[in-house]
């Protein structure tokens, strides 16, 4: 729904069962906006999960994709992705993945660069685009909900956490990451609408809540620190 500059695309609300699901739990949430009756038992056994038990926004990629469903993944993931390589064509991206993925040591990071190019192999798109207020207005508007990555640790200003336990330690703790859907925006996308699967949200009592753009921005873009930085875009096969 859209007036005055206010959009809502109310996608399904859907709580995570568990710490780590917030991604399976949001891609079953953008499919259901798009028609899909496919349920969160019937998505979480497609998406791969690191050895945490979370999962990275290519890997939702994939799933949506084996699916029948056209992704588009604009990711600030400096690990995988090289400023420079923006404006590659197809198999020049996907070259330069696979030697990425052949010249790096660590083994998690290279089966990471090798997911995306699968991802490229499947028909999935990669986006340059620079990661502002002006792109997710011009995705919203185009009635497509917004998978993002991000920061959990920035977005809900929470200490960090044992990664074992994913209990607060703000002196011995990691970064957290998580999944969030944007769902609208609102003043011209000075502000956004957040639907959240984690039931205890710092936010109040609603999974659906408004973050101010700064914010949410500098969330997704510190979501690099966990493996991430995405967006994911799920569309309707055209």
């Amino acid at each position: 729904m859209s007036t005055r500059g206010r959009v809502q695309l109310g996608v399904p609300l859907l709580a995570q069962p568990d710490d780590v699901s917030c991604g399976p739990t949001c891609l079953t949430q953008v499919l259901a906006h798009h028609g899909d009756a496919r349920g969160f038992a019937d998505i979480e056994p497609r998406v791969e999960r690191n050895p945490d038990g979370g999962t990275l926004g290519v890997y939702l990629g994939q799933c949506a994709i084996a699916l029948g469903y056209e992704v588009t993944l604009y990711s600030c993931n400096l690990r995988v992705l090289d400023p420079s390589w923006a404006g590659l064509p197809r198999d020049g991206l996907r070259g330069k993945l696979e030697a990425r993925a052949n010249r790096v040591t660590d083994e998690r990071l290279a089966h990471v660069v090798r997911a995306y190019v699968d991802f490229l192999d499947h028909g999935g798109e990669i986006a340059f685009d620079d990661f502002d207020g002006d792109l997710l207005v011009r995705l919203l508007q185009a009635n497509q909900p917004v998978i993002a990555g991000l920061s959990a640790t920035y977005l809900y200003a929470s200490p960090r956490e044992d990664p074992l336990t994913n209990l607060p330690d703000d002196v011995a703790g990691e970064p957290a990451g998580h999944f969030v859907i944007i769902d609208g925006h609102d003043d011209g996308g000075r502000e956004f609408e957040v639907v959240d699967p984690w039931p205890h949200n710092p936010f109040g009592k609603s999974p659906r809540y408004p973050v101010g753009a700064r914010r949410l921005l500098n969330a997704i873009l510190l979501g690099d620190v966990t493996y991430d930085g995405v967006l994911v875009v799920v569309r309707p096969a055209s």
